[in-house]
């Protein structure tokens, strides 16, 4: 059984429909396999990384597929990206969709590896509130997976600063379908 953890955004357009284009194509594949055992509500985020944007909706889920590997999770969250017209021009710009493959296991073993195409676990997780506390949310029980030990995500999140903890909101928006985030026009 493979396992991975989702870390899914978006700043461009309809951002809560591109969220739930990736809950919808990993949900609707359940017949091949793949079943979503893990969602976290949607977050309001502030940028990361330094370019002036629009605020990103952030969720994380979690998925199983007996048949994906570590490759196929990353090839599923890129087809994705496409589908949604995402284009890499500015490092850390905005987009229409950003699906990161954030951690896998496989047969309940951590994948770690150093790949630049798909480094396991996601090399910056570790610091991103944007990923650990929709993360938490999602399981509370959840750990990132180290090269020494796994440490549990709600620890990292204690151990963030202020400042990037603050920049993560709690959204009032659902998983329906068109629902609009209170406040903000589409």
């Amino acid at each position: 059984m493979s396992r991975a953890v989702l870390s899914i955004g978006s700043n461009i357009g309809d951002r809560l429909g591109h969220l739930q284009s990736v809950y919808r194509y990993f949900a609707d594949t359940g017949d091949a396999g793949t079943s979503v055992v893990g969602i976290s509500a949607v977050y309001v985020t502030s940028p990361w990384g330094g370019v002036d944007q629009q605020d990103f909706l952030n969720t994380v889920l979690i998925v199983d597929d007996p048949g994906r590997d570590a490759w196929a999770w990353l090839r599923a969250g890129q087809e994705l990206e496409r589908a949604a017209d995402r284009h890499r021009e500015v490092r850390w710009g905005p987009r229409t969709l950003d699906v990161d493959v954030v951690s896998v296991d496989v047969d309940g073993h951590a994948v770690v590896q150093d790949d630049p195409e798909l480094t396991l676990p996601h090399p910056h997780a570790a610091e991103r509130a944007f990923v650990l506390i929709p993360w938490a949310d999602a399981d509370s029980d959840a750990t990132l997976p180290t090269r020494s030990a796994p440490v549990r995500v709600v620890d990292l999140i204690a151990e963030l600063p202020d400042t990037e903890r603050t920049g993560v909101r709690r959204s009032d928006a659902v998983w329906g379908p068109m629902v609009a985030v209170p406040g903000e026009t589409r």
